[in-house]
């Protein structure tokens, strides 16, 4: 889900022109990585590359090269900016920012990127900053380079015009399966639905009529409800490297689904409300029914970042989405380091 594509999908489709501004390059600490977007209008400034000085000088430059732009096709703009010296601000690094001017003309290669993304297809996006670039183009990446990347290439130096923006688009979105309608889960479903996941949210009462998921119009976009009689059906159907949350009221539903998530193996996460004697007590019985101790000990249970005790729906959905987010981060970083070493 980039989800800057679709507010710039529809921006020009609606006929407004407007600057997208990237984070090209860091040198040392920076407030945001390599890649970030904003998108600046003549009202508004949406997304962040950082806040502070930084982001009131882009939007500042973005609506310059707003104005120039209208006197010159595809109007683009490389810019250096030193975080200490010239900002104030105590990053102390430095970042390179390109603003790219677009309007209609663009909608298709937008179009597309959106389209490639929601696919979940990797794109490489290259923009040139000659005095006369070209039109923006999309390709495959390489094959096995899939991952998300940004890189400036500057020739003799951005400011001699030479220089070819590169980056790859890669598809954020992480699966999220989750059980269990109640005050947690609806709770857990508001948060989610601000993160780069997609969430298919599951509960068998509302297959038998008891209505317990939020009504259809306040659902969030990103989440999938699934009323099921029979919500192991869900574990067979989500893909690998899934993140399975169960919440339900049922601790028999509770057991049948966690054998279910351990069979399986191939998930990236499996957390459960629940307590500690819970956890010994499902650790027994799945025991005996034949579970591989090893994949035993990877549920977590309860669920939640150590040192939050509060029982409150709201904070035990923050808890748990901040352990989602701890799982999700130390699975990219072993998939980089086993492509580096592959």
């Amino acid at each position: 889900m980039q989800v800057w594509l679709n507010d710039l999908q529809h921006l020009l489709a609606h006929g407004d022109a407007v600057v997208l501004v990237t984070v090209a390059r860091v040198e040392g600490s920076a407030p945001r990585e390599p890649g970030t977007k904003m998108i600046v209008t003549r009202e508004d400034a949406r997304y962040t590359i950082g806040g502070g000085h930084l982001e009131w000088k882009a939007i500042e430059t973005a609506r310059q090269v707003l104005k120039d732009g209208m006197r010159s096709p595809r109007m683009r703009r490389l810019e250096r900016f030193a975080l200490g010296p010239s900002l104030g601000q105590c990053c102390g690094g430095a970042v390179v920012l390109a603003f790219e001017r677009l309007d209609v003309s663009d909608l298709n290669w937008v179009t597309t990127l959106a389209k490639r993304t929601a696919q979940g297809l990797s794109t490489v996006r290259s923009v040139s900053f000659a005095p006369m670039p070209d039109a923006v183009m999309l390709s495959d990446p390489e094959p096995g380079a899939t991952d998300a990347d940004c890189l400036l290439w500057d020739g003799a130096g951005f400011d001699e015009s030479g220089a070819l923006l590169t980056e790859t688009i890669a598809p954020r979105d992480f699966q999220v399966v989750l059980f269990g309608a109640g005050h947690v889960g609806a709770a857990l479903v508001r948060v989610l639905a601000t993160l780069p996941c997609h969430v298919t949210w599951v509960d068998e009462r509302d297959a038998a009529g008891f209505g317990q998921f939020a009504a259809p119009q306040s659902v969030p976009e990103n989440v999938t409800i699934e009323p099921n009689g029979a919500p192991d059906e869900a574990v067979d159907n989500a893909p690998p490297n899934a993140y399975f949350i169960v919440m339900t009221h049922n601790h028999t539903v509770d057991l049948a689904l966690a054998e279910c998530i351990l069979r399986r193996g191939d998930f990236a996460f499996f957390g459960m409300i629940g307590s500690f004697a819970k956890k010994k007590q499902f650790e027994h019985r799945l025991a005996a029914r034949g579970i591989d101790p090893a994949r035993i000990a990877r549920m977590v249970c309860p669920i939640g970042i150590d040192g939050i005790v509060d029982k409150a729906p709201e904070v035990i959905a923050v808890a748990a989405a901040a352990q989602l987010l701890q799982a999700v981060e130390a699975n990219a970083s072993s998939h980089a380091s086993s492509q580096q070493t592959a």
